[in-house]
């Protein structure tokens, strides 16, 4: 047996409770991992609510189909499958179930198996477990914001709304790395975290509206969605693109996802393009961020750490709304 958090309802972070359940068993070409460390990401908030409702279409109806939470994980192989060639036992691993199959992730817990050519690589040598943790879908996020969808090049003005969360670290990190001149946007006690990880200007949003002072951006990567379109229009420049990554989901049926209509149709009538961001967890793209970290031009901002048996307060605090970079689970 092994403990895990489930939840058998959907509801608030009291439904999540640390049980003792059967490992999972790895096939043939899965890696089976030892878990030390996972991190929260706000899917684990929606999946564990059910909501927007139109969620529960995949994750199940009424109750969930799958009783685990967390994607995001660092660890060390303990078993491969006979056709595993990628990894062995004894390797440092890191990675998660991919964006695309969030409702068979269940990193927290001790054990979690994982295809080898999923979203798994080795542990970048200069991280720890719990930083390691920190970087799948959060950095991964970042980075196809930036280069997929931004088009982001050296010398762009890039504005990071939203920056010292989890996604915003990395955004900013990642923007300085492809040659950026990047601005990050925070509260008062985030200022000095967002110049030590890079950023060349700081707005705090407490005492200047980015969107009112006539500095104009070539891509804005907005995580807080606290504008309104016409006002992010001011801040960008007349062939900039906004990424629109995140922010308060507000209703439970569908207009969470308007946005992801709406931006596009409103790029046909502006000169500016508005892009929603939807990103999509590969292999890939994980092995670019090890390489960004092992570089030392990448690192993982880890704001809290709970234990596994404290992952209802981690949730609580990521749905408040003012987590500071990742928040990690040490398992």
């Amino acid at each position: 047996m092994m403990k895990a958090i489930r939840f058998h309802r959907y509801g608030p972070p009291d439904v999540l409770a640390l049980e003792d359940v059967d490992p999972p068993v790895a096939g043939d070409d899965d890696v089976l991992v030892r878990v030390r460390a996972a991190s929260v990401n706000p899917l684990d908030v929606h999946v564990m609510r059910g909501t927007p409702y139109l969620l529960r279409m995949m994750f199940g109806l009424p109750r969930p189909k799958s009783n685990g939470l967390g994607g995001d994980m660092a660890g060390r192989v303990e078993a491969v499958g006979k056709n595993v060639t990628r990894f062995r036992p004894g390797d440092e691993v890191y990675g998660g179930r991919g964006l695309a199959a969030a409702e068979r992730c269940s990193a927290f817990a001790e054990y979690a198996a994982f295809h080898q050519d999923g979203m798994l690589r080795r542990k970048p040598v200069n991280l720890t477990f719990e930083e390691a943790a920190a970087v799948p879908v959060a950095a991964i996020t970042a980075l196809q914001a930036l280069r997929d969808k931004g088009r982001v090049q050296a010398g762009h003005r890039v504005l990071v709304n939203g920056a010292a969360g989890g996604v915003g670290t990395f955004a900013v990190q990642i923007a300085k790395a492809y040659g950026a001149e990047v601005t990050g946007v925070c509260s008062t006690g985030n200022v000095h975290l967002i110049r030590s990880i890079g950023a060349d200007h700081v707005v705090d949003y407490t005492r200047e509206d980015f969107t009112r002072v006539g500095r104009r951006y070539d891509l804005i990567v907005d995580n807080a969605g606290n504008h309104p379109l016409t006002a992010i229009r001011r801040a960008l420049a007349p062939k900039g693109v906004l990424v629109a990554v995140g922010g308060p989901v507000k209703g439970r049926w569908i207009r969470p996802f308007l946005g992801q209509v709406k931006l596009p149709a409103y790029s046909l009538v502006v000169s500016q393009a508005m892009r929603p961001m939807l990103a999509r967890g590969n292999g890939d793209d994980l092995a670019v961020l090890t390489g960004l970290i092992e570089a030392g031009k990448v690192t993982p901002v880890v704001g809290r750490t709970y234990p596994l048996s404290a992952v209802p307060d981690a949730i609580r605090h990521l749905a408040e709304g003012h987590a500071r970079g990742k928040v990690v689970i040490t398992v």
